[in-house]
């Protein structure tokens, strides 16, 4: 059996959403000391609504499909939605990851829920 579904391959090989947004909304970043994988994800927010979402990530291929394959699930959704996004969905929608780099899908998870924290934050601010 191959380590990585052919889904894994292809958004690690072909990441989807690469990039920075220079004025985003809301920015998350998480990394895990442990494996040393980083991820930074950008929102661009109208109307409650996730326009735009791009992601950096420093890490192994199960790091960087992770990031491709949340993005992409999030996108054009509302930040309601968005913000019920689970790690085990990520790994689901990638036909599966190891056991040992599930952590992976959860960092993508924790990255979209620190970047919706970060725009809720700029926006009660924006209020005082």
């Amino acid at each position: 059996m191959a380590l990585y579904s052919d889904k894994v391959m292809d958004h690690f090989l072909n990441p989807r959403n690469v990039g920075i947004i220079e004025d985003a909304d809301g920015v998350g970043e998480v990394g895990n000391a442990k494996c040393g994988d980083i991820m930074k994800m950008y929102l661009k927010i109208e109307d409650d609504i996730i326009k735009d979402v791009k992601f950096e990530t420093f890490g192994c291929a199960s790091a960087i499909a992770s990031s491709s394959m949340a993005t992409e699930m999030i996108k054009g959704q509302p930040l309601e939605q968005a913000a019920q996004l689970t790690n085990k969905a990520v790994a689901e929608a990638l036909d599966g990851l190891p056991g040992y780099k599930m952590h992976c899908s959860v960092l993508a998870q924790e990255a979209i829920h620190e970047a919706i924290k970060n725009y809720e934050e700029k926006g009660e601010n924006k209020n005082e």
